[in-house]
Parts: structure tokens; sequence; C-alpha cells
């Protein structure tokens, strides 16, 4: 269906704003919705090039994100999650099939983890120093970065292979 030529802009696209948006949700601790919307409207060109049909193809990828969306609206409704990381979420999952969006999944907790460990770690150091002046509040972990990473880990195969 679509060039060879159209692919590996579809997917440079998707990398460099996934870039951004980790880059932004680590300096703002928020993604804007331009970027996720971007993601979002940039997968229906994405299906097209890959030759997705509508029914059951297509259909298969909406449902798959309605379903990620209900389930992490419960994170964002516990306060475990922020809307602009459900939205990315969300709008990766329009772009990957079913097993690769579950080991997107999983390489996000991974790196998620990693990084609230990290996070944590640093405010430990910080608060031994007397004068840091650093409170024992909750931390706010920009899970932006891991969500972006693991996204660009999902697509790197499909980049990779575009350049040959």
């Amino acid at each position: 269906m679509g060039s060879t030529f159209t692919l590996p802009i579809l997917l440079f696209l998707l990398a460099g704003l996934l870039v951004l948006a980790a880059i932004e949700d680590a300096r703002t601790r928020e993604i804007a919705n331009a970027k996720t919307a971007a993601i979002v409207l940039l997968a229906p060109l994405w299906w097209w090039a890959n030759g997705l049909s509508p029914w059951p193809d297509m259909a298969i990828q909406i449902g798959i994100a309605a379903a990620v969306f209900a389930l992490f609206c419960i994170a964002f409704h516990f306060g475990l999650m922020g809307g602009g990381d459900v939205k990315l979420i969300v709008a990766l999952s329009l772009w990957l099939p079913f097993g690769a969006f579950m080991a997107m999944l999983m390489v996000m907790s991974i790196a998620g983890g990693v990084l609230t460990a990290g996070m944590l770690i640093a405010r430990k150091l910080a608060m031994r120093r007397a004068d840091s002046g650093v409170e024992n509040a909750a931390i706010e972990v920009p899970y932006g970065i891991a969500i972006a990473f693991a996204g660009l880990v999902a697509v790197h195969e499909p980049l990779l292979n575009s350049l040959r």
C-alpha cells in the first residue's frame, strides 16, 4: 500500500515526537496535547503505509486503544499517572500491534521503575545534606520519559530496517 518512502518518514516523526515529549515531561512534568494529538493523527497514515485493512485491522487498533484508555484512566483517577502520560500511552497503542504494545508496556514498567528508583536515591542523598532544603514530600516522576523510551525501543527495529 504505502511507499517505502512513507514508512521511514512516519517512524522518524514518531521518534522525534516521543523525544520531544520526554524532554518536555522532564522539564515541566507535562506533555503538550499537540504532541500526543500529532502521534494520534499520524497513526492512520501508519496504518495505510503498512497495508492495514479498515476491517478488522484498523478496528482492532482502535479497540485496543479504547481498552488502554479505559485501563489507564483508572490509574489517572487514583493519581498513579498523569493525564499526559495516559494520552501518550494511548497514542502509542494506535501504532503498535497488540504483542508489540504489551512488550512496550513491560519495557515502560522497567524503565519507570529505574527512573523512580534513581529519583528516590537522588532525593535521599540530597536530604542528607544539612542545608539542602529538600522536603519529605512525594516525588513527581516524569513518567513520559519511560513511556517515550519504551516507544522508541518498540519502533527501533522497523526504524533501523527502513534505513537499509
